[in-house]
């Protein structure tokens, strides 16, 4: 199940800014917000829609799913939090070369991956407090031609803020958390091109070319 919903080397890395978030949250009593899943519900959605309206050209489209992506979530936080340690000796070029390579692949390989999704919807199940500023919030995609039995696919996104400023720093598909993965996927590659995030940076435009040209992650 987890093959058929999102790649296994971007969407680890939402959790990358978890860790910057926790360090600065404040400990306080955590209530699970129906703002946070409201938030959800309508920003995820959006993306659906937008990936589903065949009256958009397919440049209109990709412009507004670019901007969506933007809005939901802190791509640069996330960007630069899986460099790891390599960001403390990054030069200021390189890692703005890397976070611009970073939220190419964002976009091109959510574009790929939503579109298979067609016709579905997000429907929010509930959230879990986590601290201050941070929740949990459940959900499931419905197909409305799934089979009789077939269960919908789980989908829990991770959400740091408050209302009116959200943002998604997670997300965790049938219990399992991505995070380590991306991370360690970064690190490997790092360690065997001598940290170097030059090559880092190309390889991500490689892989981004390689999805834009057979929309295939």
């Amino acid at each position: 199940m987890l093959k058929n919903f999102l790649p296994r080397r971007f969407v680890a890395a939402f959790a990358a800014a978890i860790a910057c978030a926790l360090l600065s949250a404040m400990a306080s009593p955590a209530v699970a917000s129906a703002a946070a899943e409201q938030y959800v519900q309508t920003n995820v959605q959006r993306g659906l829609q937008i990936l589903n309206n065949r009256s958009l050209t397919k440049q209109q489209q990709q412009e507004q799913f670019r901007s969506f992506l933007l809005t939901l979530t802190d791509l640069r936080r996330i960007a630069l939090y899986t460099l790891g340690p390599a960001r403390r000796t990054a030069t200021q070029a390189d890692q703005d070369a890397f976070v611009e390579a970073f939220r190419n692949y964002a976009f091109a390989v959510y574009g790929a991956e939503f579109t298979k999704y067609s016709g579905q919807t997000l429907k929010v199940t509930g959230s879990v407090p986590h601290g201050q500023g941070d929740e949990l919030v459940r959900t499931v995609l419905v197909d409305p031609a799934a089979k009789p039995g077939q269960e919908p696919i789980e989908v829990d996104f991770r959400v740091y803020g408050s209302p009116g400023h959200y943002s998604v720093v997670d997300i965790v598909v049938a219990g399992l958390d991505l995070a380590i993965t991306e991370q360690e996927d970064f690190g490997a590659f790092l360690a065997q091109h001598n940290n170097d995030v030059r090559a880092l940076t190309a390889n991500l435009r490689q892989r981004t070319e390689r999805v834009r040209t057979t929309g295939r992650i």
